[in-house]
């Protein structure tokens, strides 16, 4: 049986193995999609509530696709 997961690289170049596992790439790609945009908003929250402490930046954040043996 063929799985997907995601594998998110964030801007600093570190990278994290999502946990999900998922039947389709096509749902791989759209929980990847979802991350980031999480991402994204995470920070908008972060320096809407404390400007000084997290500047807001338009770093982008992206994530693969990948298959895994089950």
């Amino acid at each position: 049986m063929r799985l997907f997961k995601v594998v998110m690289q964030y801007p600093d170049g570190t990278s994290e193995d999502e946990d999900e596992l998922f039947e389709t790439e096509a749902e791989a790609e759209a929980y990847g999609l979802e991350q980031c945009n999480n991402y994204v908003v995470g920070g908008e929250v972060l320096h809407l509530s404390n400007p000084g402490d997290y500047p807001l930046n338009d770093d982008e954040v992206d994530f693969e696709v990948v298959e895994v043996d089950q």
